[in-house]
């Protein structure tokens, strides 16, 4: 019988570097900046208008959930080869399945519906025209773009377009910011039970903790591999503290860049809306 060793976890190698670490960033970076969404953008805008610097806090505390289900969603890919969904099928029930596949449908379909308009709203603030048509544009090209372009050149693209997100960070640099009040905010919660903050709260959760971003990271991991030829940690085990080491800090980071985001749209608009009366955005 061959043996492990104590823990079946080899060490990492010490030639990875830094510089080399940042390049392996993909799958968590990608999801964390997807989190980012428009309708979660939209959430955050709402927050930020209505309670300015108040509900800033919630994303410090939504961090660490986010990163403990987030690294474990993408060592079921890694470790399997399989998604969450195939690794459903292949241990529980079949009407348990679809069940699951079926609320997440609902949920997916809700939400691309919810970003795409956001999408079409926002270019038409800045060219006028039909944001309907502009929906449907932005769909087409989404679904070309999965279809057409290469795994491995898609990926790419998106690590390079979470970029994008960093012009909220512009933002807040270039208005007035009470930094005393929203770092206060930021770091000492000051919680209030009514209804109006306990919604807030409950939309920021829901639109931070997504089910959608689970399975996207268990197969963006599946396909990672895939795209290397490499084989399942079931399969090799000893690659697992490598890998594991790997997925623990693509997903810090990439969730760690989310919340970061999710914090300055939240000054953005509370130092922009709020401060001039504007509580109640819509769209």
């Amino acid at each position: 019988m061959t043996t492990l060793p104590d823990d079946g976890i080899s060490s990492p190698p010490a030639s990875v570097s830094a510089i080399g670490m940042v390049r392996r960033l993909g799958p968590g970076l990608i999801t964390g900046a997807a989190d980012d969404d428009p309708s979660g953008i939209a959430t955050y805008s709402q927050v930020g208008a209505q309670f300015g610097y108040g509900l800033a806090w919630t994303m410090l505390f939504s961090l660490p959930f986010m990163v403990v289900i987030q690294e474990i969603s993408g060592r079921i890919g890694c470790v399997t080869g399989r998604g969450i969904a195939a690794n459903l099928r292949r241990h529980y029930p079949s009407w348990l399945v679809r069940a699951v596949v079926a609320l997440l449908l609902v949920a997916n379909v809700v939400n691309l519906g919810a970003d795409l308009g956001a999408m079409g709203a926002a270019l038409t603030l800045l060219l006028g025209g039909n944001p309907r048509l502009y929906t449907v544009g932005f769909g087409i090209l989404c679904v070309v773009a999965e279809i057409f372009i290469p795994y491995a050149a898609y990926a790419g693209l998106l690590k390079w377009l979470t970029l994008s997100l960093f012009a909220y960070v512009a933002v807040v640099f270039s208005v007035r910011v009470p930094w005393d009040e929203a770092l206060l905010a930021t770091f000492v919660p000051h919680l209030r039970f009514d209804t109006v903050h306990a919604t807030a709260l409950v939309a920021v959760l829901g639109t931070t903790i997504s089910p959608y971003l689970f399975f996207w990271q268990s197969a963006l991991e599946v396909e990672d591999l895939s795209r290397r030829g490499a084989r399942p940690l079931c399969r090799t085990p000893r690659d697992s503290g490598t890998q594991f080491l790997r997925i623990r800090t693509d997903t810090v980071v990439g969730m760690g860049v989310s919340n970061v985001i999710a914090i300055f749209i939240i000054y953005a608009t509370a130092a922009t809306l709020h401060a001039n009366g504007v509580t109640d955005i819509q769209t």
